[in-house]
């Protein structure tokens, strides 16, 4: 008798990958696509997610168990009821400032809603631009609904960031007035069982009729079940953007700073707008890989450089209108990939001690996922600049949300 598969599905900024694992925990099948079109369009995910489906060898996909979700945080949609995508979807990283005093009036001691790059104020502007006669959810709630032909619900930790209170397990009072209350998802508990996915879906890409679909988590998420994090570790995720991690005994409200609940966990948390999507304009792959050789990550270059994605900032600092600092460039492609290392190393470190500042310790182990965790000589860079040791950790996101499923009740 063939054995059971266990899948995750994982939507970043430039792809989505999936990754299939055994009742051992075992990765037997891996793979990944780019997105075809723009990020912004979910005509993107969901060409990547096809042929990721394609791709899956026939034994997998009809003795594929259960499948989960996870997508990046903050990410937010408007669909019509039938949830057809309706325009472009609002990234994690764009600013929404058009509602600034609705949302204090909305979120009375809730910092983490009163900022530009929240939720909340993604659907404000959503609301403002299609009406209420529509569905708000994220990115992998979203994808989830399209595998159910049903988009009722959303995650917990997908939606915190769009109001919805862990403790108190309900969206704020204060929405109760609102026309557009009923635009939002009904919240399902990460790893909590949903349904089975839509006979058409499974005929049309061969698939087990029985394949369930769990209730998903963030991409930041995932990379820390997929790490292994312990209560004493930190976790920096270096993918388009850093993200940082750690557990915490009780939770934390204020603005930049993520809370989530994950196998019982505390977790605090806040996500920077720079990261290695700042390296990929200016470097290929190839090119990081050379010129990273020609590092000596023992020498400081003295160039003060704040390598932001684009302008504004979420985190380690809370500031819309912060501008990326990328020059001078010296002549010496190597100097410069050194000095942007650096920038992005000082970046991390403010995070930590932001989190410091908030929790009261540093972890006393930094686990890194994503591409930029394969390169030593950044790692090295790291440690100098943070002072903690750092280890590297090849599992993927998409590992992570496939462990999500396993462990699915």
């Amino acid at each position: 008798m063939s054995d059971k598969f266990y899948g995750g599905l994982d939507f970043g900024t430039s792809g989505a990958r999936i990754s299939i694992v055994n009742l051992k925990k075992e990765l037997i099948f891996s793979h990944s696509f780019p997105y075809k079109y723009s990020f912004k369009d979910p005509n993107s995910w969901i060409n990547s997610c096809e042929k990721l489906l394609d791709v899956l060898p026939i034994e997998v996909k009809s003795n594929l168990s259960k499948l989960a979700i996870s997508g990046t945080s903050g990410t937010l949609i408007a669909s019509n009821l039938k949830g057809e995508p309706i325009g472009q979807a609002i990234p994690y990283y764009e600013a929404c400032h058009e509602n600034e005093m609705l949302i204090k009036s909305l979120t009375s001691g809730e910092d983490h809603l009163r900022t530009p790059y929240s939720s909340l104020a993604k659907a404000l502007k959503l609301i403002d631009k299609y009406g209420t006669n529509i569905l708000l959810r994220h990115q992998s709630d979203w994808i989830t609904g399209w595998f159910l032909k049903d988009w009722t619900h959303g995650e917990e930790g997908n939606n915190l960031k769009l109001g919805w209170d862990l403790i108190k397990k309900s969206w704020p009072k204060s929405y109760s007035n609102t026309s557009w209350q009923k635009c939002l998802p009904q919240i399902i508990k990460s790893g909590k069982i949903i349904s089975q996915v839509h006979s058409g879906l499974a005929d049309s890409f061969k698939l087990n009729k029985k394949l369930i679909l769990v209730s998903g988590t963030t991409d930041s998420n995932a990379s820390l079940i997929a790490a292994g994090l312990a209560k004493e570790d930190g976790l920096t995720v270096l993918g388009t953007t850093i993200v940082i991690k750690k557990v915490i005994n009780k939770p934390i409200k204020q603005k930049g700073i993520t809370i989530h609940k994950v196998f019982d966990n505390w977790i605090c948390g806040g996500a920077s707008n720079a990261g290695c999507g700042i390296l990929s304009k200016f470097f290929s792959d190839l090119e990081i890989e050379e010129l990273s050789r020609q590092i000596n990550p023992s020498k400081n270059t003295s160039l003060n450089l704040l390598p932001l994605n684009s302008k504004g900032e979420r985190f380690p600092i809370n500031n819309c209108n912060l501008e990326p600092i990328l020059g001078p460039r010296p002549v010496s492609d190597s100097l410069y990939l050194h000095a942007l290392f650096e920038g992005l190393a000082n970046i991390e470190l403010r995070g930590w001690e932001k989190l410091r500042e908030l929790t009261g310790s540093l972890p006393k182990k930094i686990i890194t996922v994503g591409g930029g965790s394969k390169n030593p000589q950044w790692r090295k860079i790291r440690e100098k600049t943070i002072n903690i040791p750092i280890v590297s950790c090849n599992k993927t996101t998409s590992f992570g949300t496939a462990l999500l499923a396993i462990n699915s009740n």
